[in-house]
């Protein structure tokens, strides 16, 4: 698979996250994906189905607002991704409430590519920035609550 095709791939699954579409999401997805948001209490989850639960509780919880991409490198069938997440927590974020704030927070994403779609999504988050940011006080934050 080529660079082209893997960008598009990884940043169709994005603008879907953006989006608020959790059908989108897993979109370009293979049918056995494994899908791995590292320090999630369930783990690895395996299959689009399993995918679509992780998103539609996802996208209650927090609002992508942006992911800014900082690095990629690429090999045959993989690509490695830093972006920084950028919005809001309405809902819960490893397992702090948000109240709505805005944060920001670097992710690393290991892409797994087979037969034209995503076969493996390995997120990797910088959870003690996020969880820094929501447990700040107001003031130091800048932000609501």
């Amino acid at each position: 698979m080529n660079r082209e095709d893997m960008d598009r791939l990884i940043e169709a699954h994005l603008s879907a996250e953006t989006a608020g579409d959790t059908t989108g999401c897993v979109a370009m997805y293979t049918e056995d994906v494994e899908h791995d948001v590292v320090g999630t209490p369930h783990g690895p989850l395996h299959g689009k189905q399993a995918a679509q639960g992780f998103y539609d509780q996802f996208v209650r919880d927090i609002a992508t607002e942006k992911m800014t991409p900082l690095r990629r490198y690429y090999g045959n069938d993989f690509c490695v991704t830093e972006h920084e997440w950028t919005g809001t927590v309405p809902g819960v974020l490893f397992g702090v409430e948000g109240h709505g704030r805005r944060i920001s927070f670097r992710v690393l994403h290991v892409w797994e590519f087979r037969d034209g779609l995503i076969s493996r999504e390995n997120a990797w988050v910088d959870v003690g920035a996020a969880v820094h940011q929501l447990t700040m006080p107001p003031a130091a934050t800048g932000t609501r609550r």
